[in-house]
């Protein structure tokens, strides 16, 4: 693929799309079936690059791997049979495998090394390296890859306490480990962060109790291989949810998408804006809410974005921004400063591409206040951030007719996340990419 690609306005946007599977659920279906012993088979797997870094990874400790398209079966030794690996740790570009595996490390009898892209290696890695270390892993001393872990030292004592920042990677590092500690654990979230691998774990044998954003795990249950069917992910839904509410006359459909409530903020922000959004057939998938989606094109209206919400739509906020620059009416975004360790720092990004779309926006340490009006055509950067790239597209799609195509750079960043992003585009509106 070119790496910059021209995105022409668009008119109403009509059709389902089948978007692929969640990328969150994927790894943790590779990496909780990795640590038992046995088989599983998980159909509708991501097959991004994210996900084939936790693949290539877990591959170095002796787990292998069939795949045929979107499903691949997982055949493992089992935790206590994993072996030394031969080299580093590769992550790509994923902060999911490296943060979760990192916890995996921790409960293994040999030193593991990590290390990543350029990308990977400016985000934070202390908030899972210190609560390592506080049960007994020895750590580098690093405060981003590459760094190492050892668990050689054997013990590892329980967490018992809160932790820094609502995330999911971190607390699912400290799930894992504590799943090899020596005493139960007690691990407390300052908000509600995603639940997947709570719930998988739980599915599989290992005694955990959840109750709030407190989490409670006592080790030595026996981990079951476990099939997994990976719901279609609503981060990469939010795309066409969101290009679908912004050009009139729209309707787009997408079917079995994960609507667990700690990652559905998506709908729950543009249902406030005043999108048209339909969720029908509601059921569960491998222990995971999924509906089928239906948006059309509607008026939108500026809103507060904030708290909780925060949390349950940090990965949908930069294409929320876009739906704010269309919005009657101001948005502002506040509690988002974790958006400032991502792939890019989101809130800087997010705000010079709106702005190079000549759209009026101020941001701060935690967020941003975006002015709606008609965002034009122009020159953007993803700043190979994928979901950078993708929340461009919406933009481009939605822009002004009378101001021409916009170009977005370093566009094949989508791969990260979304493969097939483009020729999603391309099937929907009928315009060659």
């Amino acid at each position: 693929m070119n790496d910059s690609i021209s995105v022409e306005p668009s008119g109403p946007l009509i059709g389902m799309v089948r978007v692929p599977g969640d990328k969150s659920i994927s790894h943790r279906a590779l990496i909780c079936n990795a640590l038992a012993r046995g088989d599983a088979e998980i159909r509708g797997l991501l097959d991004s690059a994210d996900c084939r870094s936790t693949i290539a990874c877990l591959r170095q400790w002796g787990v292998e791997f069939e795949q045929s398209g979107d499903n691949i079966l997982v055949r493992s030794p089992g935790q206590d049979e994993f072996h030394r690996s031969a080299g580093v740790l590769d992550c790509g570009n994923s902060g999911t495998s490296i943060r979760l595996l990192g916890g995996v490390a921790a409960g293994l009898p040999f030193r593991t090394e990590f290390d990543g892209d350029e990308s990977l290696r400016g985000r934070p890695m202390r908030r899972v390296l210190d609560p390592l270390e506080q049960m007994g892993a020895r750590v580098a001393d690093a405060a981003t890859a590459p760094f190492w872990v050892d668990g050689s030292a054997g013990r590892l004592r329980g967490f018992d306490g809160p932790i820094a920042v609502a995330s999911a990677q971190v607390k699912s590092c400290i799930v894992f480990a504590a799943l090899r500690a020596e005493e139960p654990s007690r691990i407390v979230e300052p908000g509600p962060s995603r639940d997947h691998t709570e719930r998988m774990l739980i599915a599989m044998g290992a005694d955990i109790e959840v109750d709030g954003e407190t989490i409670r795990v006592r080790p030595g249950a026996e981990l079951h291989a476990s099939d997994v069917e990976v719901p279609a992910d609503i981060s990469a839904a939010a795309y066409w949810m969101i290009a679908a509410a912004l050009i009139p006359g729209s309707e787009v459909t997408l079917p079995s998408v994960g609507v667990n409530p700690r990652r559905s903020g998506v709908i729950d922000v543009l249902t406030s804006m005043g999108a048209n959004v339909e969720l029908r057939n509601p059921r569960d998938i491998s222990g995971e809410p999924v509906a089928d989606i239906t948006v059309r094109g509607s008026k939108l209206y500026g809103a507060r974005i904030d708290g909780d919400l925060i949390v349950t739509a940090l990965d949908e906020l930069p294409t929320l921004a876009v739906a704010a620059a269309f919005a009657e009416g101001v948005t502002e975004i506040h509690d988002a400063e974790e958006l400032r360790v991502k792939e890019s720092d989101r809130i800087a990004t997010t705000s010079a591409l709106l702005n190079a779309m000549g759209v009026e926006v101020e941001d701060w340490r935690d967020g941003m206040r975006i002015v709606g009006g008609q965002p034009r055509g122009a020159t953007v950067d993803s700043h190979g951030d994928h979901r950078l790239a993708m929340a461009a597209a919406v933009a481009a799609l939605a822009s002004d007719p009378e101001s021409g195509p916009t170009t977005i750079q370093r566009a094949s960043a989508v791969d990260i996340s979304y493969p097939t992003f483009w020729r999603e585009l391309d099937r929907l509106r009928h315009v060659p990419v």
